[in-house]
């Protein structure tokens, strides 16, 4: 069984090549790679690089995610978020393969602070989340087999993420101001990749289980707590912290206003995929402590 990575060196995509490695003979491309186009930008090069793999499985783990610069970068954002996945799914329908897609929470608009779950109307505000939304679509209308997982707050150990930020804040200042009334569950690129592999065995013995899924972690906290958390388990494991802990303030979002709108209900319902695949998925505490151990290893 072939299977073709695309955005091998993002979070997700590294952690990818290493969960789906055991189930085929894996290429993982990246938008560098020269054996094969990997680069979503290029629409003919990707198509070509299909037909000359023909993979079993196609999993697309790239993405434009610079929300604010989607505001104002809207062409490129369209052609890597919803051209190109419009593309593999048109591909994938060809040569008979499964296509695994990841989209967001923010193809909601946040309002509300129930679960959403995968039936909910979309009504995404950004440029961002109206092309993810919009990559959707094409995936769903194309009739190809697919797994699609919308997530959240994604993080890893490699890379930049909230966590460092926080972290190499807390030892920089006496004072950190962090959001408090955005909702949602920091998911691991790790349990992401895992989930993944475990889903794309069952949906190729099990048609029906193709569908589009919500996937992140258990529980759910906000921008402010998960800092704390993260701030307070360092000062714990004996890192020099300078900020007190009574010196983390929570702020508005409207405090601190960017380019692209933010969803303030992020609170994803994964029965759906708990049910179907049986899964149990861990509590975000859980993924975040290990990720800061391997941070603390390195």
């Amino acid at each position: 069984m072939k299977i073709l990575l695309l955005g091998k060196n993002g979070q997700v995509g590294w952690e990818l090549q290493r969960s789906l490695a055991p189930l085929g003979e894996l290429i993982a491309l990246s938008s560098q790679s020269t054996e094969y186009c990997g680069d979503l930008l290029n629409l003919d090069g990707i198509a070509q690089t299909i037909r000359q793999i023909n993979p079993d499985i196609i999993v697309n783990a790239a993405a434009y995610t610079a929300v604010d610069k989607a505001e104002t970068d809207q062409e490129h954002t369209r052609k890597v978020n919803a051209l190109a996945p419009a593309l593999l799914a048109e591909e994938a329908t060809r040569c008979d393969a499964l296509l695994v897609h990841y989209s967001t929470d923010y193809v909601f608009d946040g309002s509300g602070d129930h679960h959403w779950q995968e039936t909910d109307a979309p009504h995404p505000l950004s440029v961002y989340g109206k092309t993810k939304r919009e990559g959707e679509e094409f995936i769903l209308n194309s009739g190809c087999k697919h797994l699609i997982f919308r997530t959240s707050w994604v993080y890893a150990a490699r890379g930049g993420n909230f966590a460092k930020t926080m972290l190499r804040l807390a030892q920089e200042r006496d004072q950190l101001n962090v959001i408090n009334d955005q909702i949602g569950a920091p998911t691991g690129a790790d349990l992401l990749a895992d989930v993944t592999a475990h889903c794309v065995q069952q949906a190729l013995k099990t048609p029906e289980a193709q569908s589009l899924y919500h996937l992140v972690a258990g529980g759910e906290t906000t921008w402010y707590d998960y800092a704390r958390f993260v701030i307070e388990s360092a000062r714990e494991s004996g890192l020099a912290i300078k900020v007190a802990a009574e010196a983390i303030k929570p702020i508005p979002t409207s405090a601190y206003p960017l380019p692209a709108p933010r969803p303030l209900n992020s609170r994803l319902d994964t029965h759906k995929l708990k049910k179907t695949f049986n899964l149990e998925l861990p509590h975000w505490q859980k993924g975040v402590t290990r990720m800061l151990t391997e941070i603390g290893e390195k």
